[in-house]
């Protein structure tokens, strides 16, 4: 098993299950511990985050990829689109 950090930004936040997110600040992380191999689009999967809704990920500050093998001890950052002007 890997143990790993998620923050979850903005619009994003919906998805989180909702006994996690009652009382957990912006950018505060959830901790998961998933099976060895798990990437960041399963993280997706198994938060229900369409991957169309996730513009931007860091793993442990750095710009990474959905396919990216996450190891023990990352810390995962997902942010949606950003708009505005």
């Amino acid at each position: 098993m890997v143990r790993v950090a998620v923050k979850i930004f903005a619009t994003l936040r919906q998805f989180l299950p909702e006994a996690t997110s009652e009382g957990i600040r912006t950018g505060s992380p959830i901790v998961m511990d998933v099976p060895d191999g798990t990437n960041v689009s399963d993280i997706l999967g198994r938060l229900g985050v369409p991957r169309e809704h996730t513009k931007l990920v860091f793993v442990n500050g750095r710009h990474q990829g959905l396919d990216y093998t996450l190891q023990d001890g990352d810390e995962l950052g997902l942010f949606p689109p950003v708009a505005g002007g």
